[in-house]
């Protein structure tokens, strides 16, 4: 069983989609993404783990995912079934996709 771990250093590939929606159709999306994330994105080569998260104000969602490399999160970005839940999103929200790199965590 993997988890999401946040270091500095890791060789960790973290995708991150920020995702700008109507409140009415918030929980949808986060509909769409558990799906995708459960029935296409675990299985794939790769993958460590999705995490979804909603906006209090009900005007975006965030999925952050981590991938073994970034090959693994462009092959996957290439796989029609996860093109279908991606289309899916896009429907209803419109997505800023980018890949990022850890440059600094801070704990209490």
């Amino acid at each position: 069983m993997s988890e999401t771990v946040i270091r500095v250093g890791d060789q960790v590939a973290t995708f991150i989609n920020v995702f700008d929606v109507d409140p009415s159709q918030q929980q949808e999306l986060i509909a769409i993404l558990d799906e995708g994330a459960e029935k296409v994105m675990r299985h794939r080569p790769g993958f460590i783990s999705v995490n979804v998260l909603a906006s209090v104000d009900g005007t975006r969602v965030v999925n952050l995912a981590q991938w073994r490399s970034p090959d693994d999160i462009k092959a996957t970005a290439g796989d029609p079934e996860a093109q279908v839940f991606a289309k899916r999103a896009a429907e209803i929200a419109r997505a800023v996709p980018q890949a990022y790199k850890v440059v600094s965590v801070h704990h209490a």
